[in-house]
């Protein structure tokens, strides 16, 4: 494994006193959060990017970026992990934080960590460049009947791996907080892993969770930030199946993991009561809810958590779950080349319309 410490001394913006006083700028930040998440863009999408934070998404009082890189970068420990095509590149990212710090917005990277580590017919970078670290060899690569698959998080070789990409991102984005994702992981102790076999999923969902803990915060000062679905227990809070809560097992990990991590408490259906908002709190949890594109349920979704906040409600965190070029185009309301779907168009309109009432209110 690399010296940590040597590593961040040789790149650039990777001091100790730069990432604990960001640790502190975003412990003593105050105001309401109005994030928002997008995919990363490609590199040839960078200027059309740009043009969204500028011309919309600051205006209208975005103060938080979450920028899911994934594999879309031009790693330079890893190049043989970079998604197929025109990656974003360190000098996009130096780019985008010089827009964002002029905006005052955070600028935050997302690594989806766990799961999602395939989508349909496609397995993505990590698990296909190395496949010893597949939690679930057995399955054929064709993913029929998978949802995503996993990474191992027993192997020794995989945090190796992944806490050198971790490490490029928190260099590139300046990094004071940073998102495992984590969510709608569903192959835990699956029986195909030699080493996750039999053992209880909580506890390896909870290990996971505190290896990237240890990382990001205990040695390098950040603030971690994870989505909370896999931390819902589904005969305790039932949102109606098996995505936005768990009953695989993993939700006991609530309790093995620490407090100061920020929930991204997401659910897109419309429902009269969102009762994992004042649970999380209760579990001393700092929250975002967490709404996409439904405008009916994200408004009933603001009503509750207004009513049921605490001073660890930290504000709002909107979605965006199509590629960047579709959901800037919309928010821009132009074509741009891009082929606009309903789903874009209707996550734009719902965003406009949620931080127009934030504004207003």
């Amino acid at each position: 494994m690399r010296n940590w410490s040597k590593v961040l001394l040789i790149l650039p913006f990777a001091h100790a006193s730069a990432v604990h006083q960001g640790n502190v700028e975003s412990a003593n930040r105050k105001e309401e959060w109005r994030a928002f998440h997008l995919f990363a863009p490609w590199h040839n999408e960078m200027p059309l990017f740009k043009r969204t934070i500028s011309e919309y998404l600051a205006p209208m009082g975005v103060n938080a970026i979450i920028l899911e890189v994934n594999y879309k970068y031009a790693w330079r420990f890893h190049p043989e992990l970079r998604e197929p095509g025109e990656s974003l590149t360190p000098n996009d990212v130096k780019e985008l934080l010089e827009l964002c710090r002029k905006y005052d917005i955070r600028l935050i990277p997302l690594f989806n960590c766990l799961g999602h580590q395939s989508w349909e017919e496609t397995n993505f970078p990590l698990i296909v460049e190395y496949p010893e670290l597949d939690e679930t060899p057995q399955i054929p690569l064709d993913n029929k009947g998978v949802y995503c698959r996993s990474w191992c998080p027993l192997h020794p070789k995989t945090n190796e791996i992944v806490f050198d990409l971790f490490t490029e991102l928190i260099v590139a984005f300046e990094a004071k907080e940073f998102h495992v994702g984590m969510d709608e992981a569903f192959l835990i102790a699956n029986e195909g892993c030699p080493r996750c076999r039999g053992k209880n999923p909580a506890e390896i969902y909870a290990r996971a969770i505190n290896d990237y803990y240890d990382f990001l915060v205990t040695k390098n000062n950040l603030t971690m930030m994870m989505w909370g679905d896999r931390l819902i227990d589904r005969k305790l809070i039932d949102y109606g199946g098996d995505y936005e809560c768990s009953s695989i097992g993993t939700a006991p990990a609530i309790d093995m993991i620490p407090r100061d991590i920020i929930i991204c408490d997401w659910h897109y259906e419309p429902r009269e009561e969102y009762p994992s908002i004042p649970w999380f709190q209760e579990k001393g949890f700092r929250v975002l809810a967490t709404p996409w594109k439904n405008l009916n349920a994200t408004m009933k979704y603001i009503s509750y958590v207004e009513k049921n906040k605490t001073d660890k409600m930290l504000g709002y965190l909107f979605t965006a779950w199509v590629p960047a070029r579709e959901i800037c185009a919309a928010i821009l309301e132009e074509e741009d080349g891009a082929a606009l779907t309903p789903i874009a168009k209707e996550a734009a309109a719902t965003l406009r319309h949620a931080m127009r009432f934030l504004s207003e209110r």
